[in-house]
């Protein structure tokens, strides 16, 4: 029996954007991959990184399907400081600014050396988003730090760095020798694996050495059958979510519909009996006063009051009232 194979073709690449892949092409044990990982998060955090060594946190094999599993990158520098860095394939439900923060909180409390004072590595959390986090911000890259509403920075050791490739796309098109370094990053990430924009994309990898290695680092990922079959239950497990949360969504607006037009119809069908009611009402009203008006006409006619006085007795006009004095000498 042939062995099956996942890989679309010869070529195809892995998608950097599933946090799978993006971690498999950061962590491999080879040259390649380790100075595409220094290349890129020296690029995020302007600053020349030297040496960085991988924190193991792989996940138990038989965890392979959950959707709960982390695909985080766990990384230190020579220096003590910590970083995390992560991929968002898309944007969840929960909040994503307070889930941040915790997890930064969570990366400077592991980091925080024991003694008797306060000196710690500073801790960075630093999440490359699938998705835009704040409309308003133009900027790709956002970096928060704890600080004073004046502006004034507490102590910098808490980062939180946000990388959006959503804004990054709309450089796509742009002459390589106009773009950040950033910029080819987060294009790179964002259509690595897209055979249409292959030409444009090998033209950033030949600008760039660190795009070189993780081009190479991505290829030798993307050879390797397991990964494709990562990337596939984590694709099929987000579709199924996606459909789950589709069909709630189209059943709750259905039934909604139909509530509401029961509602309506109830609430439209016992407005209009109370309208029609009170309408009814001041109708029989109106003619029974009339009613009266003109039998009281009558009598002060019979009596030998004037058109006039009748009138002025009943509320009935003078012609009303010679009207009805015709019809009664006839």
């Amino acid at each position: 029996m042939q062995n099956r194979v996942l890989r679309p073709s010869p070529t195809a690449l892995l998608n950097p954007r599933c946090d799978a892949s993006f971690k498999a092409m950061f962590t491999q044990n080879t040259q390649e991959s380790n100075l595409a990982l220094k290349d890129f998060i020296s690029t995020l955090l302007n600053r020349k990184i030297s040496n960085l060594a991988l924190i193991p946190n792989e996940p138990p094999i038989d965890m392979l399907g959950e959707m709960q599993m982390s695909f985080d990158v766990g990384i230190t520098f020579d220096d003590g400081e910590r970083a995390d860095l992560e991929m968002q394939s898309r944007l969840q439900k929960y909040d994503y600014a307070t889930r941040a923060e915790i997890q930064a909180a969570r990366l400077l409390n592991v980091n925080s050396r024991r003694g008797d004072n306060w000196t710690s590595p500073s801790a960075y959390q630093i999440s490359v988003l699938n998705f835009e986090f704040d409309n308003n911000d133009k900027s790709p890259l956002a970096w928060y730090t704890m600080r004073k509403e004046s502006g004034e920075q507490l102590a910098g050791k808490l980062n939180i760095i946000f990388f959006d490739l959503i804004k990054i796309r709309k450089m796509f098109g742009t002459s390589v020798e106009k773009l950040t370094k950033l910029q080819k990053w987060g294009l790179f990430l964002s259509y690595a694996d897209s055979e249409k924009h292959r030409d444009y994309i090998k033209k950033l990898i030949d600008s760039e050495d660190g795009l070189m290695n993780a081009n190479a680092a991505l290829n030798m990922v993307s050879q390797d059958d397991i990964n494709w079959a990562i990337e596939n239950s984590i694709f099929k497990a987000q579709r199924d979510y996606n459909s789950n949360m589709q069909y709630a969504e189209k059943t709750g607006m259905e039934r909604g519909l139909a509530k509401g037009m029961k509602q309506g119809m109830k609430q439209g069908m016992k407005q209009g009996m109370k309208q029609g009611l009170k309408q009814g009402i001041e109708q029989g009203l109106i003619k029974g006063a009339r009613q009266k008006a003109i039998e009281a006409a009558q009598n002060f006619l019979r009596m030998g009051l004037s058109p006039e006085q009748v009138a002025q007795g009943t509320g009935m006009t003078t012609k009303e009232v010679l009207a009805l004095k015709s019809k009664l000498d006839a």
